[in-house]
């Protein structure tokens, strides 16, 4: 097999085709920046206060191993067959053309109202510094921003997204030592040691493990959702110029950083702030004095902690947001391209960014945010929960995937010692991955049935999207009348 014609960066011009553009830096990063945002800001105070120091930690690594099967379940089928589809294709060419429909409209769904809800929360960001300001305008300045940086090129969105992951990076790193020299004393001159881990509230919740096995497994679940992203990097495969090294690189690398950066932050808000302290359940984009960082930073005797890191929140936020405006248009494009959604959103320009699929993603996003400022925001608040949930869609989708593409690979009589990355563990790791997604998917919003006052509007809101995921597949496969594809069947050679 010719590899120099895979690599290769393509003329886009004349075969309307994508880019190979991002280096492997901007993989790196890529795949960093994509999981790494205000769940870890936010989210991580409140996973301490729900399940103590030690549920939130313990919590953390399952779901720590479940996305490192993920991801090496992804870095096998993308570093064989780099393809703008990622896991939709996968899903077409080894399960069924009805799964991959549906996948690849999930996800397009779910990263179109993202990009809406980071322009929400970035004005609300902007208000910390400007309590008085228009937050309209500068969410239409932060949607130029991403924009720009999307249809210029895929190696500008990947030199934004390196240089906005960056600067959350340094900022966790730094955390993260200033917040070792306090636990010894060295900072601040006075050692915590583990009091804050064995604490007690006085009414009967005692660390580091607080509210029994049902608080664990609701922090199991937020942080499934702080890792979602990390599948970015299949999806920019298809726009890497040297996948077959590039991609596993990222894998290898990132996913232990990632692990590293979560469980250390945790950790370090759990032995220097109590689980009891209530500014832990106050944290949001509206309230940057009460991250866990910025209280960590104020303890540690720095006096624009707030303003700091509301400075690195925002640039998380617009982060998330560029990744958001590039992983749904190169969702749509590869739709277009397989026939799943209108010809014309396949269009790519002389510098390989699908401009057509790029401008009904900016609509859409624009759409859901103008939902946001009408009425009570009742539409947006339907738009938004329905797509919470639907990164672990994509994520049993890739378990899925991975399991016929070995299978399918073996029955075609095709070496596992020709692979460029073989993923281990299988095939426990993705069938494991497929019973924790699953358990994810229906046990997300399980507070509904614990609230005191039962709301049908919650519970339809919040579980809306695996209705709509079953009838999407069960359609497309009854209108275009698929069948799950025979593993002798399945494609591993033809790159689009």
């Amino acid at each position: 097999m010719n590899t120099n014609l895979e690599t290769k960066p393509v003329d886009a011009k004349e075969d309307n085709k994508l880019q190979r553009g991002l280096k492997a830096r901007h993989m790196n990063m890529i795949a960093i920046g994509g999981s790494i945002g205000t769940g870890l800001f936010f989210a991580s105070g409140s996973a301490v206060s729900t399940a103590g120091p030690g549920g939130a930690v313990l919590a953390y690594i399952v779901m720590g191993i479940l996305v490192y099967f993920l991801m090496t379940s992804l870095g096998e089928m993308a570093t064989m067959l780099p393809i703008s589809g990622s896991f939709e294709t996968y899903a077409t060419r080894f399960v069924d053309p009805a799964l991959g429909f549906t996948l690849g409209w999930n996800y397009w769904f779910c990263w179109a109202i993202c990009v809406a809800a980071e322009l929400v929360a970035g004005s609300l960001i902007v208000k910390f510094w400007f309590p008085n300001t228009n937050t309209t305008l500068w969410s239409v300045l932060f949607l130029i921003v991403i924009f720009a940086l999307n249809i210029l090129s895929a190696r500008a969105y990947g030199e934004g997204e390196y240089w906005f992951a960056s600067i959350k990076v340094i900022t966790i790193i730094i955390f993260l030592i200033v917040g070792v020299l306090m636990i010894f004393g060295i900072l601040d001159g006075q050692s915590i040691g583990f009091n804050n881990w064995v604490l007690s509230d006085g009414a009967g919740k005692k660390g580091p493990f607080v509210g029994g096995m049902l608080s664990m497994i609701n922090v199991f679940l937020v942080a499934g959702f702080s890792f979602s992203g990390t599948e970015i990097v299949g999806l920019a495969a298809g726009e890497s110029e040297n996948p077959e090294e590039n991609v596993p690189r990222a894998i290898k690398t990132v996913f232990w950083r990632i692990l590293l950066f979560y469980m250390g932050a945790i950790i370090v808000i759990g032995f220097l702030i109590p689980f009891t302290d209530p500014n832990l359940l106050k944290s949001g984009a509206d309230n940057i004095a009460y991250s866990p960082f910025t209280i960590v930073f104020q303890k540690s005797g720095l006096a624009i902690a707030a303003s700091l890191m509301n400075a690195v929140i925002l640039t998380s936020v617009l982060s998330c947001g560029n990744s958001g405006l590039y992983v749904a248009s190169r969702m749509l494009y590869a739709l277009a391209k397989e026939g799943k959604a209108p010809k014309v959103l396949s269009k790519v320009n002389k510098r390989g960014v699908p401009t057509n699929a790029l401008y009904a993603t900016t609509i859409v996003a624009c759409s859901a945010f103008a939902a946001s400022l009408v009425g009570d925001g009742k539409i947006y608040y339907i738009l938004y929960n329905a797509s919470g949930i639907t990164a672990f869609f994509a994520w049993l989708g890739i378990g899925i995937c991975h399991y016929r593409f070995r299978k399918a690979y073996l029955v075609q009589g095709r070496r596992l010692e020709d692979l460029k990355y073989k993923a281990k563990w299988y095939p426990f790791g993705p069938i494991l991955a497929i019973i924790l997604c699953t358990i994810v998917i229906f046990g997300a919003n399980i507070w509904i049935f614990q609230a005191e006052t039962f709301s049908w509007f919650d519970f339809i809101t919040n579980y809306l999207c695996i209705p709509i995921f079953i009838f999407l597949i069960i359609g497309y496969k009854m209108f275009k009348k698929t069948k799950i594809v025979p593993l002798t069947e399945c494609d591993f050679e033809h790159r689009e």
